[in-house]
């Protein structure tokens, strides 16, 4: 079953900036799925046309297989939000601005009691949970915005760069607890510009670029697109002599980088036969005293994320000329106040 699936769904603003444009987005429920792409690319106004804050100027929006409006509360129930730029009541406590968000989510006293000590210890915020927030740190913020999100323990998360403003130890923490979440049964939908996260994270990514996705699959798939027949082999030992030996006997059918020391990436030709290449290469190990240590597919999502923005570049002029018809701009829903710029600084 998919959580969300989108149909041409399309957001203008104002008849002069396309937001997104067309997205079939398809999202496995169960899955933590990344929302990657530049600045303005329009990912932040894909999480609020899924929430139901914004309606949009065509497609439409199915979440839990149910269409997505402004009149879905019974659906929003089941969601927790996380925006990029969450405001805080600068004179409250963590422990009583998440008591406040529990009782507006319709959350019982009786849960929501131990729900909220839970969620402060699993962000690490039990030693700041006294505090007033306006003396929190913007890494506090954010991990007191996502145990907000999860106040009313939602099946989905919306998450909008989840770990901006954390150090390296914290962004390392949120990712367990996402991948904890993700333990639960619970889906999450992360809109990140922080590639190694991720690559760490997530099952699946979308690629939006102006508006457009670009991509849609697994991690896995799309770092293929960048590396293939490419692996990254760690050693013990003097590697120099291998790689003299094996570029002569391969005259370019294999091709060897040494990112370290105690590192090979070797790329087959996809002519070659990639396992007799390989066990080749293992032989010549053993041949000149290099011990394997480990074996690891070569591929950085930057690296395909960067190779897929290039790819939409240069499709750019034959968009120009595609003929179709432009929705018509509709009026924003009216009452919503999401008081956040429109894709500004995304």
């Amino acid at each position: 079953m998919n959580v969300i699936e989108t149909q041409n769904l399309t957001k203008i603003y104002e008849s002069r900036q396309i937001a997104l444009n067309g997205v079939n987005l398809i999202v496995p429920q169960g899955s933590i799925y990344g929302l990657i792409g530049p600045n303005g690319a329009g990912k932040s106004t894909a999480l609020r046309l899924v929430l139901g804050l914004q309606k949009p100027t065509a497609g439409i929006v199915k979440v839990f297989g149910e269409e997505m409006d402004i009149h879905a509360g019974h659906l929003r129930k089941r969601i927790g939000f996380l925006p990029q730029t969450g405001r805080f009541p600068p004179e409250m406590t963590p422990i009583s601005y998440l008591d406040l968000t529990g009782r507006l989510l319709g959350v019982s006293s009786g849960e929501r009691k131990p729900r909220l000590s839970a969620l402060l210890h699993a962000v690490d915020l039990l030693q700041a949970s006294s505090q007033r927030i306006e003396h929190l740190s913007s890494g506090q913020r954010t991990r007191l915005g996502l145990a907000a999100a999860l106040m009313n323990d939602p099946d989905l998360l919306l998450l909008d760069e989840p770990t901006i403003g954390l150090d390296p130890e914290g962004r390392n923490y949120s990712i367990a607890l996402l991948r904890e979440l993700r333990s639960q049964g619970k889906s999450v939908i992360v809109s990140t510009h922080i590639l190694p996260d991720a690559d760490q994270a997530c099952d699946y990514v979308g690629v939006i670029n102006h508006g457009k996705l670009i991509y849609s699959g697994s991690v896995q798939e799309m770092k293929q697109l960048t590396y293939l027949n490419t692996v990254e082999l760690s050693v013990s030992g003097d590697i120099t002599p291998v790689i003299d030996n094996l570029s002569q006997i391969y005259n370019g059918m294999v091709h060897f980088d040494r990112p370290a020391p105690n590192r090979l990436k070797v790329s087959f030709d996809e002519k070659a036969d990639f396992g007799i290449q390989l066990g080749r290469i293992l032989e010549a190990f053993s041949q000149f005293e290099v011990k394997l240590i480990g074996i690891d597919s070569a591929g950085e999502l930057e690296d395909a994320f960067l190779k897929r923005l290039a790819e939409d570049r240069l499709k750019g002029f034959a968009r120009a000329f595609e003929t179709g018809p432009v929705p018509e701009q509709e009026d924003e829903v009216e009452g919503i106040d999401i008081n956040e710029p429109v894709e500004s600084e995304k």
